[in-house]
């Protein structure tokens, strides 16, 4: 029979490792798919979660949640570590209208609201699963001019779907550090397809 104290730390790393599992897994990137055309490169993607309670409660009770995309591309070097050539980032805004009682979604270009990509389509929903279904899925997202980049080089993506708790009010922001529920976040990596490439 264990001692308490050694129960207790078994107890603990129990409970540690069940967080760290269930914040792994809450969001998978289920299709990825980086396409060259002449050019641009362009990146569709499936990224399937569930909103946690947690989450799903300050919506309602009007706090807009932020996702942040992440692309990065990376040029394969056979001497070196791969050289990063391409990065963009997408901003999605969350939000319910409670007097309208209509969900809306926001999507604009970098973390800071920066709109340099001309991305101004507000769509509104008359459910959080619609709402969250436009969420999940990326389609024909530009994030590169690679002119310059040698036409016959292997091109690496990697794909990176998160929950940005430094948009959230400050009061939230402290309730979510080290909770698990507000870990909303997937990573993925493909090789680029399309005109050019190997």
């Amino acid at each position: 029979m264990l001692k308490p104290w050694p129960r207790f730390l078994l107890l603990v790393c129990l409970a540690m490792a069940s967080a760290i599992a269930r914040a792994q897994t809450q969001a998978e990137v289920t299709l990825l798919r980086a396409e060259r055309s002449v050019n641009e490169v362009f990146v569709s993607a499936n990224v399937n979660f569930e909103l946690p309670a947690v989450v799903e409660e300050a919506l309602l009770k009007g706090v807009p949640m932020f996702f942040l995309l992440e692309a990065e591309l990376y040029q394969d070097r056979w001497y070196w570590y791969d050289k990063r050539i391409a990065s963009a980032q997408r901003q999605l805004r969350l939000a319910y209208q409670p007097l309208t009682r209509r969900w809306r979604v926001n999507p604009s270009a970098g973390a800071g609201g920066d709109n340099t990509q001309g991305l101004s389509l507000n769509q509104s929903f008359d459910t959080l699963a619609e709402a969250l279904s436009s969420v999940r899925q990326v389609s024909q997202w530009k994030v590169a001019d690679l002119s310059e980049t040698d036409l016959t080089a292997k091109i690496k993506l990697q794909f990176r779907f998160r929950l940005d708790l430094s948009q959230l009010p400050r009061p939230f922001q402290i309730g979510a550090i080290g909770q698990s529920e507000w870990d909303i976040q997937g990573l993925a990596r493909t090789a680029l397809r399309g005109e050019g490439t190997r």
